[in-house]
């Protein structure tokens, strides 16, 4: 468990520096906020032994896969209605299933 620490540390550290040097519009903001509680709520998940590495993994590429579409959609420099309401719909999926792995 203590060597999934580490890298749960890492990644929480790298999206939280992308976070603040990608300029982005305030609706952008809110889905960039959200991405960092969630990452959180993964990391306190391992930590306390509820979410297991196979879990991790796949919360992580899901979490990894909304980053990469924020940052196409900000390419423009804004989002669109579309484009927030998509990414809040991927968001609350992956909100589900931290819920359900962090409480089977």
């Amino acid at each position: 468990m203590k060597s999934l620490i580490l890298p749960i540390l890492a990644v929480t550290s790298v999206v939280s520096a992308i976070a603040f040097l990608n300029p982005s519009s305030a609706s952008a903001g809110t889905i960039r906020d959200r991405e960092i509680n969630q990452q959180q709520r993964i990391y306190q998940g391992v930590k306390q032994g509820e979410i297991s590495q196979k879990e991790y993994r796949n919360l992580e590429i899901r979490e990894a896969k909304i980053a990469a579409e924020r940052r196409a959609f900000l390419r423009d420099g804004n989002l669109s209605t579309r484009e927030k309401l998509r990414l809040t719909n991927d968001q609350n999926r992956v909100s589900n299933a931290i819920y359900r792995d962090r409480h089977d």
